[in-house]
């Protein structure tokens, strides 16, 4: 298999393994549990640390914050949806395009050293992205889906670097967006205009796509004098007809609105008669055959697929009638081949411009994605339990996305939004304020979010870190020892045990001023009766025979802690 290199690659291949643990600082929640939803300029901030909304805003480096998330959402995220710096090489945009952000520029320094003065920006870009997809790929599920927005300038290395990290067998197929009706930047350039970006979705392992519902704006009321119609299929539209040189393939249709019946007639001679009119003349009678042609001078509508396609589609709501059309779903093995073409026309960035403008007045980023991209994405990409992850969340779109598509279908999908600059609150918190309580004319889809910080790093050149909260630690070690979070302290026992897990009980004898001891006195003070103990500690002064009669495994801080 092809792969990539480029200046630096060798500092970075392994860099995510050696990305400090930080853990998350929670700053408030939005809307306050206690108090509801309140204007969304005044948001109460509480110290609550027990997270019970599942969707967070993170501020902070991504790599570091999707460090973060691993020990409780590792194989859990359905659907991640980025949105990652073109690299344009423009300065000027809110996003940094070059990678020359301070803070980009600085881990460069510290981890690709020297040579990191010499990189191009598409090296730069590559050093960013390549530890960053690492993480991504460890937080997706085995039947989760990644979608990565790119355009031409690293959508030929993004391939490769996707092939690399995803696997070539796991991408789905390119899609084309059109962003745009072109560029007045362009205007007079050498350069061809461009006027589409790409999305470039993988698979874990197993993902399918779900079958997607077109939404008509057209009511059609069914009555005895429209049983007719044309049908068409949707590759025909607007195209060259050659289903008259393949008669045999077409099929005429008919439908009986009293009884909603959809029946299938023997064959149709293309001159406007129904064959076997004998065979069918009480449906001639009836009106319900069709052969009305859509407008004057075409050929009759004819649906080219067999009967029991097609009225397994009408049966499943999959079937759009108005006075003029039949519409008819693609198949969902069709899907990824009409996913670019249905992509094109829809989701143009104004539609992204115009809905800022909505939520805060006054232009905030340009080009921005509008929501019902990412809607669409999500539609056909997750269920209705489904976590949602965005690390380059920017102005807060996949939020957006995500609270839409719960309110349209009662889903209970929760978002992670990751954003490194300092608009993380006044843009990408605020925006998702104001869709949760309403913005002009537009009701308040409802919902909540956690607001985190990154915190202290767990562990400073090997020992544990003095200046983080025992508790901190305390989370982290249950939850890595059981995959659950820590419960309530049980003042029944020393306030070292962690807590019990099928039949394991867990203890950490820590004292950050001074070391602790595992002897007969500590274990005086142990009240809980458990099938096993794990106890961590400083040192043991027990011996291993008499561990291992009392069933307790000793665990050395900080060398046994496990690490990610």
């Amino acid at each position: 298999m092809p792969t990539l290199h480029w200046i630096g690659k060798e500092k970075v291949i392994n860099h995510y393994r050696d990305v400090p643990f930080r853990t998350l600082e929670h700053k408030y929640r939005y809307p306050s549990v206690e108090t509801g939803l309140r204007p969304v300029s005044t948001p109460i901030r509480h110290t609550q640390t027990n997270d019970v909304s599942g969707n967070k805003i993170i501020h902070g480096d991504n790599l570091e914050a999707l460090k973060a998330l691993l020990p409780e959402y590792e194989g859990k995220v359905k659907c991640i949806a980025i949105d990652p710096p073109y690299n344009t090489g423009n300065e000027n945009w809110i996003y940094n395009d070059n990678v020359n952000d301070p803070k980009i520029k600085k881990w460069l320094a510290q981890v690709v050293g020297k040579e990191g003065e010499d990189l191009s920006r598409h090296d730069k870009w590559l050093c960013m992205m390549y530890p960053r997809l690492q993480l991504l790929h460890k937080l997706l599920s085995d039947d989760g889906v990644i979608f990565v927005c790119i355009d031409d300038n690293e959508q030929a290395n993004l391939k490769l670097l996707m092939d690399e990290i995803f696997g070539a067998r796991n991408f789905l197929g390119l899609i084309t967006r059109k962003q745009s009706s072109g560029s007045k930047n362009d205007t007079g350039s050498s350069k061809v205009i461009s006027t589409a970006d790409y999305i470039l979705p993988y698979k874990k392992n197993s993902f399918e796509f779900l079958p997607y519902k077109v939404k008509s704006d057209k009511k059609f009321n069914l009555s005895d004098d429209e049983g007719n119609f044309s049908i068409r299929a949707l590759e025909m539209q607007g195209g060259d007809d050659t289903l008259p040189l393949r008669s045999k393939m077409g099929y005429s249709i008919y439908y009986n609105p009293l009884t909603k019946n959809v029946k299938l007639l023997f064959d149709y001679d293309l001159k406007k008669k129904p064959a076997y009119a004998k065979e069918n003349s009480e449906l001639l009678k009836e009106g319900y055959i069709c052969y009305r042609p859509r407008k004057r001078g075409e050929e009759l509508g004819i649906w080219r697929w067999g009967l029991e396609t097609f009225i397994e589609r009408f049966n499943n709501n999959q079937v759009y009638f108005d006075k003029e059309r039949v519409y008819m779903k693609e198949r969902q093995v069709d899907f990824i081949n009409k996913f670019p073409e249905a992509l094109l026309e829809n989701f143009l960035n104004t539609k992204g411009t115009n809905e800022l403008k909505e939520i805060f007045e006054t232009k905030k980023f340009d080009f921005p994605k509008p929501s019902e991209l990412i809607q669409f994405l999500l539609t056909v990409a997750t269920s209705s339990d489904s976590i949602i992850l965005d690390s380059f969340a920017g102005s807060g779109t996949t939020a957006h996305a995500v609270l839409n598509l719960n309110k349209e279908d009662g889903g209970n999908r929760k978002f992670i939004l990751i954003e490194m600059e300092e608009y993380a609150e006044t843009i990408t918190a605020e925006r998702v304020k104001r869709v949760i309580s309403g913005y002009a004319d537009v009701a308040g889809t409802g919902g909540e979010f956690d607001y985190y910080e990154l915190g202290e790093p767990l562990f400073v050149e090997n020992n544990l870190n003095p200046k983080l909260p025992v508790e901190k630690i305390r989370e982290y070690i249950y939850f890595m020892e059981t995959k659950l979070r820590l419960p309530a302290s049980d003042k029944k026992d020393n306030k070292y045990l962690l807590g019990v897990n099928s039949g394991v009980a867990y203890y950490f004898f820590y004292n950050p001023k001074e070391d602790t001891e595992l002897d007969y006195a500590f274990l005086k003070t142990i009240k809980t009766k458990a099938d096993e103990y794990i106890i961590y500690a400083d040192n043991c002064l027990l011996t291993t025979d008499f561990l291992q009669s009392k069933r307790i495994t000793f665990k050395k801080i900080p060398r046994e802690i496990p690490r990610i």
